[in-house]
């Protein structure tokens, strides 16, 4: 049986350096944030009006919902392959993942708003900003949604507050831990 676990952190924190590890080493990354681009394209919105449209039209929950379904589709088709869930916002988000997967587990990674928003102000994908004000307001939204609690409540925490290689170190030893 293949495990399912998840990442939460705070934009900028690191999340996707895990998923690039952890592809290398076999993991399929299902993106909560590329489903609802996925469908902000469809609609043609921004990724921020599907969100809140999204949630609006289906329920708070509708993110996790679709996810847990595409999870279920590569389980279907015979996927042994560890999946990751990149994402994760709420703690309910994670009750529902626990219910449908057994032994699913959340890895947080933590990083100080100062040196996330350096990283954010770098990488400049189209939901980031430039602007420290709204920085402060997108991790308001995401602390509303409840990643407080998920990262409070994760069964593991990584700190990626020093150089990319020690950070690196910390990954490839968690994910040996959980068997990938």
């Amino acid at each position: 049986m293949m495990q399912v676990m998840g990442i939460s952190g705070l934009p900028g924190s690191g999340k996707s350096l895990v998923s690039d590890i952890a592809t290398e080493k076999g993991a399929i990354i299902v993106s909560m944030g590329d489903i609802i681009r996925e469908e902000a394209k469809k609609r043609g919105e921004s990724t921020k009006e599907t969100a809140q449209n999204l949630r609006t039209e289906h329920g708070q929950y509708i993110v996790a919902e679709l996810t847990i379904k595409k999870i279920k589709k590569l389980q279907e088709e015979g996927n042994e392959n560890t999946i990751i869930v990149e994402g994760i916002r709420s703690p309910h988000e994670v009750d529902m993942f626990k219910y449908n997967f057994d032994d699913f587990i959340i890895l947080s990674i933590f990083a100080n708003p100062k040196l996330r928003f350096e990283r954010l102000k770098n990488r400049m994908r189209e939901d980031d900003s430039k602007d420290f004000n709204e920085f402060k307001k997108r991790d308001q939204m995401e602390l509303d949604f409840g990643i407080g609690s998920v990262i409070a409540l994760s069964d593991k925490i990584i700190i990626n507050e020093s150089d990319l290689e020690s950070y690196s170190a910390k990954i490839n030893e968690f994910l040996r831990e959980v068997n990938l």
